[in-house]
């Protein structure tokens, strides 16, 4: 187990950004939370500092809290290969699917609560009166000596589906004896709640995106495609603007790593450009992105930029490494015509604000943003490209539908379905006028539900009721 610092953060972009109505309704909740939560400290635990969806989350949100006057620290647990191997099991499962079909029995159970064990004495600092969150299953263990030890704990599951499957099940069965201690559990969506879960403990909180932060705040054109072509995402152009930015501190840096790219050629400057950015995860399917982008006969002038983390820098994924080889397999064997309009890119992670920009100004400079997934817990991605103003074709899947209004803000697709996929970006590639109808929509809605001071809020009453 170990410490990542959460610095505090300037709390007035928050009702700067979300704006009046949701700041006093923030400003209520603060109120609130400081007399609850007097002398106590806010944990929350997860099992990656980077390269995911919850540590962009507690990374973006937990620093306001400092400057507003509540002590808030992160706690990220340490596994080693094997256990990472049970618990993508079980996320696989939360999903519905069988992932690498290994078994949840009495076996990998005790080698989940060994790894559990070792790190509950890294936990040490946690002490009765403390309020710890705990974010999805790898951690889940700590929920029981925690609650013991006095502390009010919270379990938070991002990941579900909205018809549970016998595999769905068998992941919750290997879970559920954790979460009856906690005092309460909340999910992203209605639909995910588990069957077995006191309704009287369940709370519904929609994870949130900081649109401040170096990956959502807004970048000038010049400087969006400096950047790109900095990390070698654009093709190089002499006398570009500087590949700059604004770190959280306030201070500027110039990107100074490049991707490791798949290509044939770079991206061209003008080129009309889609792109997905996830993790390289199966349920994310990047080789059903490609297959249905090049299979798309109207787009053969659109270039396509699949990204994501490289593998090795995500410490709770071990299939990554996988699922890129498969998409470069699949890449390898398109047609020439095809190969040189998609880009494979390992986005550097050496310095995560330089990575965030980089995801910030590939969002920023693409023509249609995609979200293909198989399956989806909430899908943040889906949120940052909206927030950007940005018109997506996505997965009507989990709370992918909760943030897209098809045909209003976005186009929802069946993801199996290739052939609607390729038809949904051409719709928006041909028509520059409905996509940039649906951008503005897009980013009205995540203003509305899901900026930091709606996920700070709920966490806030909720400690309340509990406490």
């Amino acid at each position: 187990m170990f410490e990542v610092t959460v610095p505090p953060r300037a709390a007035r972009q928050l009702r700067a950004i979300a704006g009046d109505d949701v700041g006093r309704r923030y400003e209520a909740a603060l109120e609130g939370g400081r007399r609850t939560l007097a002398g106590a400290t806010v944990w929350h635990v997860n099992s990656t500092a980077e390269g995911g969806g919850v540590a962009e989350l507690l990374s973006g949100s937990l620093g306001y809290l400092a400057e507003d006057g509540i002590v808030a620290r992160w706690l990220v647990m340490e596994g080693d290969d094997g256990f990472f191997q049970i618990t993508k099991r079980i996320h696989n499962r939360l999903h519905g699917v069988l992932g690498d079909g290994g078994a949840l029995g009495a076996d990998e159970r005790a080698r989940y609560d060994a790894v559990i064990r070792d790190n509950l004495e890294g936990a040490a600092a946690i002490r009765s009166g403390d309020v710890v969150v705990v974010h999805d299953p790898q951690p889940l263990g700590l929920v029981p000596p925690l609650h013991a030890r006095g502390a009010t704990v919270v379990w938070t599951c991002h990941v579900g589906v909205d018809l549970p499957n016998e595999l769905v099940r068998s992941a919750w069965e290997f879970l559920l004896p954790d979460t009856t201690e906690a005092d309460a559990v909340t999910f992203s969506r209605r639909a995910f709640v588990w069957d077995d879960v006191d309704p009287d403990r369940v709370r519904i909180i929609p994870p949130c995106i900081d649109g401040s932060a170096p990956k959502n705040e807004p970048i000038p054109p010049d400087r969006r495609d400096a950047i790109l072509r900095a990390c070698g995402l654009l093709e190089p152009r002499s006398g570009d603007a500087r590949a700059s930015f604004r770190r959280r501190d306030g201070s500027m840096s110039e990107v100074a790593h490049r991707a490791e790219m798949v290509e044939d050629a770079p991206t061209p400057a003008g080129a009309q450009i889609v792109t997905q950015v996830s993790r390289w995860d199966a349920l994310k399917d990047p080789t059903g992105v490609l297959r249905g982008f090049v299979d798309e006969p109207g787009m053969a002038h659109a270039h396509l930029v699949l990204a994501g983390p490289a593998p090795s820098s995500v410490a709770d994924d071990p299939e990554a490494a996988d699922v890129l080889r498969d998409l470069v397999d699949a890449w390898g064997a398109l047609p020439e015509d095809a190969r040189r309009r998609v880009h494979l890119a390992n986005l550097p992670t050496d310095d995560v604000e330089e990575n965030a920009t980089i995801v910030n100004a590939l969002q920023r400079r693409a023509d249609v943003v995609v979200q293909k997934s198989l399956a989806e817990g909430f899908g943040l991605t889906v949120t940052e490209a909206m927030w950007k103003a940005r018109p997506v074709v996505a997965g009507r899947v989990g709370g992918i539908q909760d943030q897209i209004d098809d045909g209003v803000n976005g186009i929802l697709v069946d993801p199996r379905d290739l052939t609607a996929f390729g038809n949904g970006i051409q719709v928006l590639i041909d028509d520059p006028s409905l996509a940039a109808a649906f951008g503005a929509a897009a980013e009205e809605r995540v203003r509305e539900r899901y900026l930091t001071p709606h996920y700070l809020g709920s966490y806030l009453r909720l400690f309340a009721e509990l406490r």
